[in-house]
């Protein structure tokens, strides 16, 4: 048996997916997927609907099991009840309490990451304030709007300033302004040392990410920076190179 000590562990990439598989039935979402993900990197899953990209997400954060291959996550072997304290996840459908207010919701997340005292009401502040809802801290979440409850998904990811961040489609639904507000925070904290695996649809959010993982069908059709991506592809942006590297022009 091997063991990982704590210098290998800091060594390891965040994120390192080999030969991943899954399958729901008899319908195979998932088909050999290998790729890392570098410390501090920022980094995005880009497909359409149906491509298996918040399947792939799930088996990152230990949500789900994977039928064959391996995931670690810093380091570490997932699924692992422990990462919970090291990671921050916002799901593509929104986890929240409706019948509690805002506040409520985060007091209970925070509990959960071990937070409590100053630096809990610290973070709360902090993290409302990120998503610009300070003002409906006490308000019940069956009284947010649909834009307001991914935004304060997004506040309880950051609450405890993991040194990982899965977000599912983050910014579906905000309006542009806050869009912008929210990636210059995540840009932020990608130069703090985040780790931020994003996935989305939006290609000019997958043109700000250090590198991008193509995905359709279950499989990569290619893993590199937005860049390179136009450059191998002979194309000028993200939408034409995925579409030229066996992206397809289908749903």
């Amino acid at each position: 048996m091997s063991i990982t000590t704590a210098n290998e562990s800091s060594r390891s990439p965040a994120v390192d997916l080999r030969d991943l598989t899954r399958t729901f039935g008899n319908r195979p979402v998932l088909n050999g997927i290998t790729m890392h993900v570098e410390r501090g990197e920022l980094f995005g899953l880009l497909g359409p609907s149906g491509s298996g990209k918040t399947t792939l997400v799930k088996l990152i954060t230990g949500i789900d099991k994977a039928d064959g291959g391996t995931v670690r996550l810093l380091g570490e072997p997932m699924p692992k009840l422990q990462m919970l304290q090291r990671l921050g996840y916002m799901a593509q459908s929104d986890a929240l309490y409706n019948e509690l207010t805002a506040k409520e919701n985060l007091l209970f997340f925070a509990s959960l990451y071990g937070l409590a005292g100053a630096r809990r009401n610290e973070r709360i502040q902090a993290a409302m304030a990120v998503v610009d809802l300070l003002d409906h801290l006490n308000k019940p979440v069956a009284a947010y709007s649909g834009g307001m409850k991914r935004r304060l998904s997004l506040a309880i990811a950051l609450l405890h300033e993991p040194e990982l961040l899965v977000l599912d489609e983050p910014t579906v639904g905000i309006d542009p302004v806050l869009r912008q507000s929210i990636w210059r925070e995540l840009l932020a904290l990608r130069e703090r040392g985040t780790t931020i695996i994003l996935t989305t649809h939006v290609m000019d959010e997958a043109d700000k990410c250090d590198r991008i993982a193509l995905i359709r069908e279950g499989r990569l059709t290619a893993v590199d920076s937005p860049g390179a991506l136009k450059e191998k592809s002979g194309t000028t942006n993200i939408e034409d190179a995925f579409i030229a590297l066996g992206g397809g022009g289908g749903r």
